[in-house]
């Protein structure tokens, strides 16, 4: 039996339930509730042209139109990491860029080439949802390492200058700081992987067994994915810190200002 097909009317009727997170948003005045709507339009405007831009990748299935397709989704994450962290462009763009590209290429180049044992690694069915799933995982991760590290070097910039006051090196004196981002980005992570199963069943599981995979082959792609997407994360959080760390110092070992300035109507 294949996957039950949502008609688009039906699609429609589902997509109400959103009313209720919506009301108690503007029920306690959070000011979120434009920004879910807008969130919630482009989620679904997003959706509908990447099924039928997919459908045709699949078809085309070339390695340099996938790469490309790659490149872009690179190019976004690295875009919202900025926004939502509100850190300067000129000094975070081209680490967080790097950071996601190096680790989506050797933790997804690793899976597919040396797990899935794929005779053509770009393989768009494999290729595109694989790096799909790692780029979500770093952005949630590099948001929250980012934000926790800088706000934490800012709010405590004496325990910094101490530490390198008494003899520490550059990245002794940053470890504390990068210490709270990785508690902070990965706690979630950590307590989501221990109740995977018991707790929860994970999307990718449950999709592959809509979609007629075996539950036996569902878990063990599962087990892959957050093996993958969990050290995808780490690695790019920690190729991100290493690359911006060069430009958020001075010669003299100061923070500069790394964060945009708020302005008055935020």
């Amino acid at each position: 039996m294949g996957t039950i097909d949502i008609s688009y009317w039906n699609l429609a009727i589902g997509v109400l339930m959103m009313g209720i997170p919506v009301y108690y948003l503007w029920k306690y005045k959070t000011g979120l509730v434009q920004s879910t709507l807008v969130a919630l339009g482009r989620m679904l405007l997003q959706l509908f042209l990447i099924g039928v831009y997919l459908k045709y990748l699949f078809i085309l299935n070339h390695p340099v139109i996938n790469i490309a397709w790659v490149l872009i989704m690179t190019c976004v994450a690295s875009e919202t990491s900025l926004v939502r962290t509100r850190l300067k462009r000129s000094i975070l763009y081209i680490p967080i860029f790097v950071g996601f590209l190096i680790a989506a290429t050797l933790i997804g180049s690793y899976f597919i080439g040396f797990v899935l044992q794929l005779d053509n690694i770009f393989n768009a069915q494999y290729f595109i949802p694989i790096f799909g799933i790692l780029m979500g995982n770093m952005l949630s991760v590099n948001i929250i390492g980012l934000n926790t590290f800088y706000s934490g070097l800012q709010r405590e910039q004496q325990q910094y200058y101490y530490l390198l006051g008494n003899g520490a090196s550059h990245h002794e004196a940053q470890a504390p700081f990068i210490r709270q981002a990785l508690i902070k980005a990965f706690s979630p992570c950590i307590a989501n992987m221990a109740v995977m199963g018991l707790v929860a069943l994970p999307g990718t599981m449950i999709g592959q067994i809509l979609g007629g995979s075996s539950p036996n082959v569902a878990i063990k792609y599962q087990m892959m994915i957050v093996v993958i997407t969990f050290t995808a994360s780490m690695l790019s959080l920690m190729i991100t810190i290493s690359l911006a760390s060069r430009k958020s110092f001075d010669k003299y070992g100061r923070l500069i200002r790394v964060f945009k300035e708020n302005k008055k109507n935020d």
